[in-house]
């Protein structure tokens, strides 16, 4: 059997951040609707634009490591690193938002960007699930939750989609009155993300290995 690549997890964090803000930035230039779960913080941006979609998206995040560690009835020094990663996260949303306004719109350009989007969210959440680091909070919600109430990930993974789906509907319609964010994009999102990420998953974890250099430099 050949032997599987090792990849030091501080490396694959540095690429998650920078895979997922483009994944979810890209997904919404295409206007087809982004993924569900950056969606709530899309539509607080629209219905609230004193805040950025980058200073929402960390918002959102901070409510997400709070009810993990109410769920896990103790304090997580690991939850307060994931809060500085999406941070992180979000600004590099920004940047992201920036530089993609002179992409070009026509349909096929919007499909692609869409796909694109699609086939990154999958890899970088794939990374996120096993880099042995604190990773992004709406990554780590669902992983950790799986967890706690002992469910597999993809199943768990669809249902908080879901779930997102629809508060992202509700916050639209009601604050809104209109659809923001929303498109058949995003409901191929939360009813596929879970299963396309198990599936890259299957194939990655075949040919890589993560390890962590702290743990080499703590024991020098």
């Amino acid at each position: 059997m050949k032997e599987k690549r090792k990849i030091p997890g501080e490396l694959a964090l540095l690429a998650i951040i920078l895979l997922n803000s483009f994944g979810v930035a890209i997904m919404s230039k295409s206007g087809f609707g982004i993924s569900s779960i950056s969606s709530v913080p899309y539509v607080f941006s629209h219905a609230f634009p004193f805040l950025s979609f980058g200073t929402w998206n960390y918002l959102f995040q901070t409510a997400l490591v709070s009810t993990l560690m109410i769920l896990a009835g103790k304090w997580n020094s690991s939850y307060l690193v994931s809060f500085v990663v999406g941070i992180a996260f979000g600004k590099m949303l920004d940047v992201h938002e920036a530089w993609m306004q002179f992409l070009p719109t026509a349909l096929g350009f919007r499909i692609l960007w869409f796909l694109m989007g699609f086939a990154v969210l999958s890899f970088g959440i794939c990374l996120s699930n096993h880099c042995l680091m604190p990773i992004v909070p709406t990554d780590i919600f669902p992983r950790d939750l799986s967890a706690l109430i002992h469910k597999k990930y993809k199943y768990v993974k669809t249902t908080f989609d879901v779930c997102c789906l629809t508060t992202t509907l509700l916050i639209s319609l009601l604050l809104l009155h209109r659809l923001s964010g929303v498109g058949i994009g995003t409901v191929i999102c939360a009813f596929s993300t879970g299963k396309s990420v198990s599936v890259v998953e299957k194939h990655l974890m075949k040919h890589v290995e993560f390890y962590r250099l702290t743990d080499g430099f703590r024991k020098v």
